[in-house]
């Protein structure tokens, strides 16, 4: 809200003479207080904060960007709200929506597993609703600074009014990029191009998408896997792209993700036209048979022509195709090549385990083709993060020759080993996890699929423990509230939280002083 804002509205005013009652100054105020007028400028702003965070991890690794996942307005709202409380700004942290958390907390069928069953209108209604939320935090904090002007200039104070009136100017808004999970697609290229352009206009200006088949999609870490060939993922990465160009968000992010390393089987064969093209190359992943003739054919086979010979493919009961063991990681690589080279902006390689060392050795094969390939990496919950990093320092220093006869490597996610060494050290490369990973294997962005939902489970657990045992209403108040008051969080008044304050200022603006405001003395929030 600058001088210029209010004179722009006392100029339009004056035009309109039966507008009189209206202040120029609050009007100024409601205007900034909702800074984005749709999702397109949301999708448009965002866009253009991961391009130059892309650029500027290019140039310097250490600036990489984070994120956690939601499920809920609220969750994303007080995420950001905590970053600017305890980090002071909102540069490089962004927000994830997961689709294993639509299945699992937002269908209308209740929980589902992350398999796409949910429905697919429930992923561009998230996204609105986060950004619902994360605008509302933007109008509560201005106006909470508006609230002290008021109170500066009433006290005459000039030099705290034009403090205030400098953090007004320069607030950061708590909108943020979020990197949104379309699934595979939820069907065919038409229906991803779709279903992209209503989560675009929601405000996402990043889309994640997965090269499984969208009606076999599975978790990326549960078992039974199938992906496509590339032609069809490459469709599918055009329609997104398209759906951006069409609303007018030309810096829009496409993250390709493989599922090759943990997917062993295919739906179908691929297309080829001539040995050694994309299609041909899919094929050669192909376990099976050789074969000389056609009485190495049985009723029902399939054969194909790769690597120059016949080859009939094993073929499960499903009707699916198996590829051979031990070609994950080639296939990873190929996959990650094609869709850089192909319209991708960012890659998401799905792994079994939290390990820098197999990362990074996929991410060098990929920058021999494209050098300034990045990835988003899922630190996901899935992976016992305790056990895997015990595991492999105890590996490490096995390695070495140290003296690791105190330990159990089965055993190690026993609470016996949690103050000894090697949990410490365990311990010390977790932390430094992100910060590694972003140096030596590629990660531009790190993100948590489903925090929430943990911390959700585990604070409820806590809660339901005491209230209905011996503790009673102290297990509340001593473990939630009196921390909160501690603390400073926000949603110990959460009259205010929920926009009750906004409503009593938007009151006043409307009534002058016949508004009957809810933030009187009788109001219990002034406890806090």
């Amino acid at each position: 809200m600058s001088a210029q804002d209010i004179a722009s509205f006392k100029a339009l005013i004056e035009k309109n003479r039966t507008w009189s009652a209206i202040d120029p100054e609050y009007a100024a105020r409601m205007a900034s207080q909702n800074r984005f007028k749709t999702g397109l400028d949301i999708a448009r702003y965002t866009a253009s904060i991961m391009r130059k965070d892309m650029a500027e991890y290019d140039a310097d690794p250490a600036a990489y960007t984070q994120s956690l996942g939601c499920w809920h307005g609220f969750i994303g709202q007080q995420k950001l709200i905590a970053i600017k409380k305890h980090h002071g700004t909102t540069n490089k942290r962004y927000l994830y929506l997961s689709g294993w958390m639509i299945a699992a907390l937002r269908s209308e069928f209740g929980p589902l597993p992350d398999q796409s069953m949910h429905e697919k209108s429930a992923v561009p209604a998230l996204i609105e609703e986060l950004y619902t939320f994360l605008r509302q935090a933007d109008a509560r904090e201005l106006g909470g600074l508006y609230r002290q002007l008021d109170a500066a200039r009433a006290e005459g104070n000039e030099a705290k009014a034009a403090n205030i009136q400098s953090q007004i100017d320069n607030h950061q808004t708590h909108v943020v990029p979020i990197i949104a999970d379309i699934d595979a697609g939820f069907g065919n290229e038409e229906a991803t191009y779709l279903l992209a352009k209503k989560m675009i206009e929601a405000g996402a200006c990043a889309i994640q998408i997965e090269n499984q088949v969208s009606d076999e999609k599975q978790c990326g870490h549960q078992d039974g896997k199938v992906t496509v060939p590339h032609a069809d993922f490459l469709a599918k990465i055009n329609a997104v792209r398209y759906a951006f160009l069409e609303l007018g968000v030309e810096e829009g992010v496409i993250v390709a993700r493989t599922d090759s390393l943990g997917a062993g089987l295919t739906k179908q064969i691929a297309v080829t036209n001539a040995p050694g093209d994309l299609g041909d190359k899919y094929n050669s992943f192909l376990d099976g048979d050789y074969i000389n003739s056609a009485e190495d054919i049985q009723n029902g086979d399939v054969v194909v022509k790769a690597n120059g010979k016949l080859l009939k493919p094993k073929r499960l009961p499903s009707g699916l195709f198996q590829f051979k063991k031990g070609s994950g990681e080639d296939r990873v690589v190929l996959d990650c090549i094609t869709s850089l080279q192909n319209g991708a902006d960012l890659l998401w390689i799905e792994t079994e385990k939290p390990h820098i060392g197999q990362i990074a050795g996929m991410v060098k094969r990929i920058r021999e083709a494209v050098p300034n390939a990045k990835l988003v990496y899922n630190n996901s919950p899935s992976f016992n993060w305790t056990l895997n990093f015990r595991q492999q320092v105890f590996d490490a220093w096995t390695e070495q020759g140290k003296d690791l006869s105190g330990y159990d490597r089965a055993s190690l996610m026993s609470a016996e080993y949690d103050s000894s060494e090697l949990a410490q050290e365990a311990d010390a490369r977790i932390r430094s996890f992100q910060r590694d990973a972003a140096r030596e294997a590629g990660i531009f962005h790190h993100l948590i699929t489903l925090p929430t939902y943990h911390t959700a489970a585990l604070s409820t657990d806590n809660l339901a423990k005491g209230y209905f045992g011996d503790e009673g209403m102290l297990a509340y108040v001593q473990g939630v509230q009196r921390r909160e008051i501690r603390e400073g969080i926000a949603c110990v008044k959460h009259q205010n939280m929920a926009g009750s304050d906004i409503g009593d200022d938007h009151k006043e603006y409307f009534s002058g002083d016949a508004a009957l405001k809810a933030s009187g003395k009788d109001n219990t929030m002034n406890q806090f």
